[in-house]
């Protein structure tokens, strides 16, 4: 028992490292039909990475050329299995643009955007990418409005979506913690403006809020008044779109304070402007 185990992996190793010559040697000396040939053979064993390496031997020499549609698909579909993404979206666009009337084309088409988006980064890390995959996700979806994958498009573009949202609310919620109150306030102002529809919208108005109350309380006296009253108003504003919030017995109690120092500000105004 234990000696046919011995010979079956001797067998296996002898049957890898010919395999793995037999590829080598094409590979490095292969003509470009072997080269096609194994390339395929290793694409279709999903061989990716070794398949890769073939098609870029060879593409150049099917310029043109009517084997060209499927190294090109093939290609790309290697990088997009490989995890490659930024290649994969950058061949399966090729594809599309090259080949308009393939069978395959509204495919390529999803794989591209679908690279896209597997491509775009953490929402704490630069987010050009994931503009620009809601940009092919939307391309597709203009394109083929009745594809089986305009759902899942659309779902793609929400979580993207939500990415630019968290990454423009934690830029101005990081305004706030340290204490940049005019940044933050403008920053939650864009945001709130910008994305409209926004889960994090109760939040950001509540922040916005507290930045404001910081602003006017320390403020100098020639900016107080107007300051004082800006942050108010954004108060009115959370409790009319969020009248049920959760923030809003703290920032009654701000609110109060505001007042209280506004009509404290208005005495001495007043004063002065008597004397």
């Amino acid at each position: 028992m234990l000696k046919n185990k011995i010979l079956s992996f001797i067998l296996f190793i002898a049957l890898v490292t010919t395999s793995c010559s037999e590829y080598q040697k094409v590979l490095n000396k292969g003509t470009v039909a072997e080269r096609y040939q194994l390339a395929t053979e290793m694409y279709e064993a999903q061989k990716f990475s070794k398949a890769i390496q073939l098609f870029d031997k060879i593409m150049a020499s099917y310029r043109g050329k009517p084997q060209m549609e499927r190294i090109q698909y093939m290609i790309a579909n290697s990088y997009y299995n490989t995890k490659q993404y930024t290649l994969a979206s950058y061949y399966f666009d090729r594809f599309v643009k090259n080949y308009p009337k393939s069978s395959k084309v509204e495919e390529a088409a999803f794989l591209s955007a679908h690279s896209y988006y597997k491509a775009s980064p953490v929402y704490s890390l630069d987010q050009k990418n994931t503009t620009e995959a809601i940009n092919a996700l939307q391309n597709f979806i203009y394109k083929y409005p009745n594809s089986n994958k305009v759902e899942e498009a659309n779902n793609y573009i929400k979580e993207l979506n939500f990415k630019l949202e968290k990454k423009a609310f934690e830029i101005a919620k990081q305004y706030y913690i340290i204490e940049d109150y005019i940044a933050a306030v403008s920053s939650f102002d864009n945001f709130i403006e910008n994305f409209l529809g926004t889960k994090l919208k109760e939040e950001a108005m509540y922040l916005r809020f507290k930045a404001g109350f910081e602003l006017g309380m320390n403020s100098i006296i020639t900016k107080k008044e107007t300051r004082i009253n800006n942050a108010i108003k954004n108060h009115e504003r959370l409790k009319k779109a969020f009248p049920s919030s959760t923030y809003l017995n703290e920032t009654e109690e701000l609110v109060e304070k505001l007042k209280k120092e506004l009509n404290t500000l208005i005495a001495l105004k007043t004063e002065n402007d008597g004397l």
